[in-house]
C-alpha cells in the first residue's frame, strides 16, 4: 500500500510542468522564493538554456559531433538533451512553515507582521526552524501584496498536490478544491495514475486475484508504469500478499513505532538512552 502511494507520488512530480501551466504557475517570480530556492531557480535557468541552445543548433542542421565541438558538452550529454531525457522541472522546496501556514495567515490578516513576533509565537507551538525561516516568510509575503495577483501563484509541493488528490473532497477547503479542479482538468492522465492505483489498492483489500492480470495491462500505459513493472517482477509475492490470509501488518506497525521513537530523540539521544526508552515502554 506505501509503496503504491509513492507511486503516485513520482507520477505527481513526473506531471509537474503540466500541473504549474494548469493551475496558472508556470511562471516562477525570483522575488517571492527563499534564499536556497533562488539559488535551486539559477541552476535550473542554466540548464534550460544549455537545453535551449544544444536544440537550436540541432535544429538548424548541426550533426552531434558539431555541436559537441562548438558546445563542449560530452556526445553523451548531446544525446540525452536530444532525446528528451534531460528535460528539468523547478520545484518549489516544501517550507518547514507548510503545518503552521494557516496561522501565520490568520495572524497576518489580524494586523501582526513582525517577523520575530511571529517566529517567537511559533516556538511556542513547537516549531523547530530558525527565526530566519519566519522572518524570510514575513519578507516575502509583504513583497507579494504589492504585487499583481496573478503573479504570485505558486503551485504547491508534489507531496501536498497527492494528498488533496487522494483525500475526500469534504475534507478540503474552497481554495483547495479549486485546484484540485484545475489539476484534474488540466492533467488527465494524472487522474489516471490516482484511479489505477486505487484500483491496485482495492484489489489487495478485496484479495481479487483474478483482477491482477486487467490491473498490469492498465498500469503498463500509465504514469505508474514503473510501479507496474516493479509489480511484474515481483508477481509471485504480490499474488501470494493478494491471495494469502496472513499479513505483515503488525510487523510493519512495530517498525514504524520504533521509528517514531528515534526520531522523536534524533540529535538528543544516544543509542543506549533509545534502548532504555524502547524497553521501558514495553
Amino acid at each position: 500500500m506505501e509503496n503504491a502511494s509513492h507511486a503516485f507520488l513520482d507520477a505527481v512530480r513526473k506531471s509537474m510542468r503540466q500541473i504549474r501551466t494548469a493551475i496558472g504557475a508556470a511562471t516562477i517570480n525570483p522575488d517571492l522564493l527563499t534564499a536556497a530556492e533562488r539559488i535551486q531557480y539559477e541552476g535550473y535557468l542554466r540548464r534550460e538554456d544549455t537545453n535551449a541552445a544544444i536544440l537550436g543548433l540541432a535544429k538548424g542542421g548541426a550533426t552531434i559531433k558539431e555541436i559537441v565541438r562548438r558546445t563542449g558538452y560530452s556526445r553523451g550529454f548531446v544525446r540525452r538533451v536530444l532525446r528528451g531525457q534531460r528535460s528539468d522541472v523547478f520545484r518549489v522546496r516544501e517550507s518547514s512553515l507548510e503545518l503552521y501556514l494557516p496561522w501565520l495567515d490568520a495572524q497576518w490578516a489580524a494586523g501582526q507582521r513582525n517577523g520575530a513576533e511571529l517566529w517567537r509565537q511559533l516556538k511556542s507551538q513547537g516549531f523547530r526552524g530558525c527565526r530566519r525561516v519566519v522572518t524570510e516568510w514575513a519578507t516575502r509575503r509583504r513583497k507579494a501584496e504589492k504585487m499583481d495577483g496573478d503573479a504570485l501563484s505558486r503551485a504547491p509541493s508534489a507531496r501536498t498536490i497527492a494528498r488533496l488528490m487522494t483525500i475526500g473532497r469534504d475534507d478540503l477547503s474552497k481554495s483547495e478544491s479549486v485546484t484540485v479542479a484545475a489539476i484534474e482538468g488540466g492533467v488527465p492522465l494524472l487522474v489516471e495514475a490516482r484511479e489505477t492505483i486505487a484500483a491496485f489498492q482495492a484489489m489487495i483489500r478485496k484479495k481479487s486475484l483474478a483482477d491482477l492480470e486487467p490491473w498490469l495491462e492498465r498500469a503498463r500505459s500509465s504514469l505508474v508504469a514503473s510501479f507496474a513493472n516493479g509489480v511484474v517482477r515481483d508477481r509471485a509475492a504480490v499474488s501470494a500478499a493478494i491471495a494469502s490470509p496472513w499479513s505483515n501488518g503488525q510487523t510493519e506497525g512495530q517498525i514504524t513505532k520504533l521509528k517514531l521513537v528515534k526520531r522523536q530523540m534524533y540529535g538528543r539521544g544516544k543509542l543506549d538512552l533509545l534502548q532504555a526508552r524502547v524497553i521501558g515502554a514495553g
